[in-house]
């Protein structure tokens, strides 16, 4: 297996988890960004409130999205499967 093959499994790998895991992120960064501006404007600075409304955000929205994050990682690690003979050259 030539490095340069290592180097694109690699470079796919990481580009599928950083595809598959932005929903959650930018779930958690828009639920973060708003509970901020709510404690902002009504001066609680509690941290459960700041924790829960993430945790369910980024919850829900793995909820919502894990058929289709599990068909993208089974696609590929099937791809790599496929491709193993011509790699053990």
């Amino acid at each position: 297996m030539s490095d340069a093959m290592v180097v694109g499994i690699m470079r796919q790998a990481i580009e599928l988890a950083t595809i598959v895991t932005l929903p959650m992120l930018l779930a958690g960064v828009i639920a973060g960004v708003l509970v901020s501006i709510f404690q902002t404007v009504t001066s609680i600075q509690d941290n459960v409130l700041a924790f829960i409304p993430r945790a369910a955000a980024i919850f829900i929205v793995f909820a919502l999205t894990f058929p289709w994050m599990l068909r993208e990682i089974i696609g590929f690690s099937t791809q790599l499967i496929q491709r193993l003979p011509e790699m053990i050259r």
